[in-house]
């Protein structure tokens, strides 16, 4: 009597539940089978369109994430699964988990923003935080800049995204501006010639924009004179140390010394 009554009432259920539950999973097949096909074809076009290497598994992986979710609540929906308490709970989890995470999501968004806008890519010097080097790596949580020291240093991505960046080579070139001061008995035109010839035997110097050699003021002991030259952004400091110590060499070796030397 037992086995009857069972029977009947899996035989009840099927006749009632069964086309639910059968279309349930033909969407689970069907759906899993559209994620994995948009899954490749995204990644084909974030190739294409050349988004940095660091963001597109994280775009993939998120993308795929929330689709299937959406696709098992759809499923479980058809199939006739109250969704209310489930939804309840997922609501609580994802409240707390953001209250407890509030700096790691701030982080995450922050990398996701930079690796997208690119305000400074790997290898571009930047000054930010007070550090000044290299970017060597950008993640989705924090950058890691090498100074030109070769110091290590680790940023969250929210300090980067929130505060100022100075970002000194993505133009590709700097303007080195150097001033000198003589007394008013040494001829401009002689200091000029002088500043031209080091400028001619330096390297990383630019032709465009042209160099500007003049008097930037006029005082009772003597005048100032300035020089703005264009270089190449990497190897500024190299190449400043360079055009100053020629110049001092240079002056000393003229007779047109600066004050002091």
């Amino acid at each position: 009597m037992k086995t009857d009554q069972f029977y009947n009432k899996a035989y009840s259920w099927i006749l009632d539940k069964g086309p639910s539950f059968l279309l349930g999973i033909a969407i689970l097949f069907v759906g899993f089978w559209l994620i994995k096909m948009l899954s490749k074809w995204m990644s084909v076009r974030l190739h294409k369109k050349e988004v940095d290497p660091s963001l597109t598994p994280f775009l993939l992986s998120l993308t795929i994430t929330v689709l299937r979710v959406l696709l098992i609540v759809a499923a479980m929906q058809v199939i006739g699964i109250q969704m209310t308490v489930f939804a309840a709970l997922i609501g609580a989890i994802g409240v707390a988990a953001g209250l407890a995470l509030s700096g790691t999501l701030q982080n995450f968004a922050s990398g996701v923003l930079i690796l997208m806008l690119k305000p400074f890519k790997v290898g571009d010097n930047i000054l930010a935080q007070g550090q000044e080097g290299t970017v060597t790596a950008i993640k989705i949580f924090y950058t890691v800049v090498t100074t030109f020291d070769n110091r290590t240093v680790v940023i969250p991505n929210s300090k980067l995204s929130n505060e100022m960046i100075i970002n000194v080579s993505s133009s590709g070139k700097r303007r080195l501006d150097i001033e000198m001061k003589f007394s008013n008995g040494i001829d401009f035109t002689a200091v000029k010639d002088l500043i031209n010839k080091v400028l001619e035997g330096t390297q990383n110097i630019l032709v465009t924009p042209e160099k500007r050699i003049g008097v930037s003021s006029i005082e009772s002991d003597g005048y100032k004179v300035m020089l703005n030259v264009w270089i190449n952004a990497h190897g500024f400091i190299d190449t400043k140390m360079a055009i100053q110590q020629k110049l001092m060499e240079n002056l000393k070796t003229s007779g047109l010394k600066l004050p002091g030397l």
